[in-house]
């Protein structure tokens, strides 16, 4: 696999899917991956990549895999492995993962942790959302 693509190419099993307009209220577990277009009130424990969309919110202490994520995050977020955070995420939270991947505009407020101890890494969003 080749580690320079990004995370969104990598996605891979049959995700489940908090569509856009629902809202859930309660702690979430997945095994596998995780998409969030909808909102989300509680604690997740997510075993693949977590997508969130530009439309999705978080409330609560989120666990991943890896995560990509667009949206709004207001508590914890807790990556083992790669985060990459959209141009147009708002993250008011503290963050901790393997390594960090922040595009120019996206919003974070809060300690951000990088296990690793690599620096993070700032990028200009190329591609256009779908």
């Amino acid at each position: 696999m080749n580690e320079k693509r990004r995370l969104i190419d990598q996605m891979g099993d049959s995700p489940t899917f908090v569509a856009e307009g629902v809202r859930l209220t309660g702690d979430l577990e997945t095994p596998g991956p995780l998409v969030v277009c909808g909102s989300v009130r509680g604690d997740g424990r997510v075993g693949g990549m977590l997508r969130m969309s530009v439309t999705a919110q978080w409330e609560g202490e989120i666990h991943t895999g890896t995560a990509v994520v667009a949206g709004r995050i207001t508590g914890r977020l807790v990556v083992e492995g790669k985060l990459e955070v959209a141009a147009t995420a708002v993250l008011r939270a503290d963050i901790q993962a393997a390594s960090i991947a922040v595009a120019k505009g996206a919003v974070i407020d809060g300690i951000v942790t990088v296990t690793t101890g690599e620096p993070i890494v700032r990028f200009e969003e190329k591609r256009t959302r779908r």
